[in-house]
């Protein structure tokens, strides 16, 4: 069975030269804030507001037509899968 990713990591490169990182709890989430945030605005200048993951008091704002590329890396908190000894035999 696959394992399911903790949290997604998107990278935002912006035309600056400048990378932004910013998290997702589920790809849902991330695709939903795409879809409904950044695609239709996408040729925006105005500044629009980026959510941030578990800071409280800090935010983050872009202009959504300086975003040149995304990466959307899944994050895994656990280590290494682990199996027992038992399971060998």
């Amino acid at each position: 069975m696959p394992r399911q990713p903790d949290e997604y990591a998107v990278h935002l490169f912006l035309s600056s030269g400048h990378k932004e990182d910013i998290r997702f709890a589920s790809i849902q989430d991330f695709q939903k804030w795409y879809s409904n945030q950044l695609v239709p605005k996408s040729a925006s200048t105005e500044l629009m507001n980026v959510p941030i993951k578990n800071i409280q008091g800090e935010y983050m704002v872009i202009r959504p037509s300086c975003v040149v590329a995304i990466r959307v890396e899944p994050v895994f908190f656990g280590s290494v899968d682990r199996y027992d000894e038992e399971d060998e035999a």
